[in-house]
């Protein structure tokens, strides 16, 4: 089962596909990673069959036996309010009223810290302790068969996997197709000029896309953006995990560059 306002690539694995609002849709609040809760609130009336996101959870956990009823997102604030410190002189109606307020705040009037640790950390002292760590290589390291290194991530036009960003006519018009993007050293070592089609392959799995000169990357590194279905660069990233923070590299991995011209049949 998926909730969205679009029907994304997961959607379209889903049994169920929940019509949920987009943030023009509803009220609620959000909370970036500045520590700002931020006020939003409906501009659009609600189209066709979706729901707002509270009515659909809410009508869930209820079929589910829980007595949820809430009667207005403000109802959700106060109560997470009242479980996270973080929130501590921070109510709905203050926000409402300035918009948006930064945490951690000292007062119900009080303006919210520039700071976290302005007045010091929450350790003995008041200090904070700094702990050395070693070193440690990436699961795959570049070698003969595959000399490059492979790095992804996202583009000032399209965020992650692009199922918003993509479907705007202007950031669509600016980045409409997957490049992979490689330095003036690399191309001329390739062999190829920039917006030739390359193919990258790793042990993976392998994807052509265009090629594009980049003076960021530096040489023996290719970039691949992931908002691209039609070349996406996770099916070739490796799945190993941190041993410490069990993340995956994606970020890293040994890859090959070629130059993927098209194969041209010979004419009848």
């Amino acid at each position: 089962m998926v909730q969205d306002i679009f029907l994304t690539e997961t959607a379209s694995y889903a049994d169920v596909v929940l019509p949920a609002s987009a943030w023009p849709e509803k009220d609620g609040t959000v909370t970036n990673t500045n520590r700002q809760v931020q006020m939003g609130r409906a501009a659009l009336p609600l189209p066709g069959d979706t729901r707002q996101d509270l009515w659909i959870i809410q009508d869930l956990a209820q079929r589910m036996g829980e007595n949820w009823n809430y009667k207005h997102v403000s109802e959700v604030f106060t109560e997470m309010a009242r479980l996270m410190p973080a929130l501590d002189n921070i109510t709905w109606e203050r926000v409402e009223r300035e918009d948006h307020v930064t945490y951690p705040v000292d007062g119900p009037d009080v303006p919210g810290r520039d700071v976290v640790f302005d007045k010091g950390f929450p350790r003995p002292g008041g200090f904070a302790k700094l702990v050395a760590t070693k070193f440690k290589a990436p699961d795959e390291m570049p070698d003969a068969e595959y000399p490059f290194i492979l790095t992804t991530g996202r583009q000032l036009e399209h965020w992650h996997t692009g199922a918003m960003t993509r479907r705007s006519v202007v950031l669509d018009a600016l980045e409409p197709n997957a490049c992979a993007s490689l330095s003036r050293g690399t191309l001329a070592k390739l062999g190829i000029s920039p917006g030739d089609p390359v193919r990258v392959t790793t042990r993976r799995g392998t994807v052509e896309l265009s090629s594009r000169q980049d003076d960021a990357v530096p040489d023996g590194v290719v970039f691949i953006p992931f908002a691209y279905v039609e070349a996406a660069a996770n099916l070739l990233t490796n799945p190993a995990l941190d041993p410490f923070g069990k993340i995956p590299e994606f970020k890293f991995c040994a890859a090959k560059v070629e130059n993927a011209e098209p194969v041209r049949e010979a004419a009848e």
